[in-house]
């Protein structure tokens, strides 16, 4: 245990399950622990750099007062349950030796109301703007009648922050701000919780600050729609205009894996993806981050394996773990489904546990605890192979794409660089009968082929048994190849 940890967290066996009941109020108080901290994640950089990881990103680390701490509480600390900043320092430069970089998210909407900033239950000694006008963060919130106050989406434990403060944003963005602080400490970038919720002014500032410490920082937004038309509150967004995101997360690439590895149509699929392709400017495509499940949404194995939860109950989900038959249902779909998160354009980003097999419904049930000793070592291995795949490959890091094959159960897509043609074939069966695909279709005309990187080939053809896929190497021209 570190040291000034507060006394009012429940400490639980590492693999028990969260407490998610409210209590006699109705509220949920979120301050059970399980352990893991900075120093945990160092020592299993070894782990992480096999299984082909150059990217971590850390959900919040700062001191907050409930286990997801999406509710900061001082936003230049890190948890004390986690360690201390310079443990973040360490990490940071630990990481960097084995090529990995650590990026952050980024709470910047709301604090929570027990923090330094609003200090509604008195933790801290100095006033907060719960308790006094005169507290220097007062005019960062919204105030109105006996005490009330304006929250997020109504969550009296999130008071709203107004971005545009000048307070508030020097304290984020200023020289020296929070922004600046991790940063200097050595992290990569940023992910930004709900930036539909941050003003465009906001976002501009933020950027503008993480930019100037180094342009190669990536600032990543939460946006689950199409980026490139979205609209919030009224306001069309201009996120993707080269001056506020480099990156968001790729919900509709999620969305359109998902709908097709459960049977939707190969020309749908197909139309889902390039009408993301077509609306994002290329240096965004590049660095999308990829993902089929996250903390918000149930994993991804239980997606494919598992009954719809959309309509269960937390108590439904407490008790109800995946069969063996839905297991490996879900295991043998979500392994197809990753096929598509490595070699589609982006950067696949897996959510730690899937590869170990680690089952989750919705909050909180998918931010279990990691299976150590109890991992699917074979579904290690398989992403394993699809990162090795990946990063030997360079038409995966920035190549342009073009679907080749569109059929019941078979889907084909090439990934390659126009300037020297130097190219990947993927095809997957998704679970059909065994497929035989001919090389020699006019659809892949424009390829001259080289090494079977995966999969198997006889001749021109390439063979592809139920649920397998096959990538090849080539090179594509101009002008289709005589066949």
């Amino acid at each position: 245990m570190h040291d000034n940890v507060p006394s009012d967290r429940v400490m639980r066996e590492w693999g028990e399950l969260p407490y998610y009941k409210p209590d006699q109020n109705g509220h949920v108080w979120n301050n059970d622990y399980f352990g893991g901290d900075l120093d945990g994640i160092r020592s299993k950089l070894d782990y992480l750099k096999d299984l082909g990881v150059t990217c971590i990103y850390l959900n919040p680390i700062f001191e907050s007062h409930e286990n997801h701490r999406y509710n900061t509480a001082n936003y230049r600390k890190v948890d004390p349950l986690l360690g201390t900043n310079e443990d973040f320092r360490e990490l940071c430069k630990a990481a960097k030796t084995y090529g990995i970089s650590v990026i952050l998210d980024g709470v910047f909407s709301h604090t929570g109301a027990d923090s330094i900033y609003f200090n509604k239950f008195g933790r801290y000694p100095t006033p907060g703007a719960y308790q006094s006008e005169k507290s220097p963060y007062y005019s960062w919130y919204h105030f109105w009648g006996n005490k009330e106050y304006e929250s997020w989406w109504g969550i009296d434990t999130l008071p709203n922050v107004d971005e545009n403060n000048p307070s508030y944003t020097k304290y984020i963005c200023g020289d020296d701000g929070v922004l600046d602080y991790w940063l200097s400490l050595g992290a990569a970038g940023y992910r930004l919780d709900v930036a539909d919720e941050l003003p465009d002014e906001f976002l501009d500032n933020l950027r503008a600050c993480v930019k100037k410490f180094d342009e190669e920082k990536i600032v990543i937004g939460e946006v689950w729609e199409d980026a490139s038309n979205k609209e919030a509150y009224g306001v069309k967004r201009r996120y993707l205009l080269g001056d506020q995101l480099d990156s968001v997360m790729n919900y509709p690439f999620r969305e359109a894996i998902i709908a097709y590895m459960k049977g939707e149509a190969a020309t749908t699929f197909r139309d889902r993806i390039m009408g993301i392709l077509e609306n994002y400017p290329k240096c965004t495509v590049d660095v999308l981050m990829n993902f089929v499940s996250t903390h918000d949404i149930e994993r991804a194995i239980n997606r494919f394996g598992g009954q719809p939860c959309d309509d269960k109950s937390k108590d439904w989900m407490a008790s109800n773990e995946l069969s063996p038959e839905e297991y490996e249902r879900g295991k043998t779909l979500l392994k197809g489904a990753m096929v598509l998160q490595f070699f589609l354009p982006g950067v696949p980003s897996i959510y730690y546990g899937d590869e170990a097999g680690l089952q989750g419904w919705k909050d909180p049930f998918n931010r279990r605890c990691y299976p150590w000793g109890q991992e699917d070592t074979e579904l290690i291995d398989y992403t394993r192979q699809l990162a090795k795949i990946r990063r030997e490959h360079p038409a995966f890091a920035e190549g342009a794409m073009e679907f080749l094959v569109l059929e019941d159960n078979v889907v084909g897509f090439a990934r390659y660089i126009p300037e020297n043609g130097s190219s990947a074939v993927i095809l997957l069966n998704r679970g059909g009968d065994t497929t035989m695909v001919s090389l020699r279709d006019k659809a892949f005309g424009r390829y001259a082929f080289s090494t079977v990187i995966s999969g198997i080939c006889d001749g021109d053809a390439v063979i592809l048994p139920k649920n397998s896929y096959a990538v090849i190497s080539a090179v594509r021209t101009n002008v289709p190849n005589a066949r």
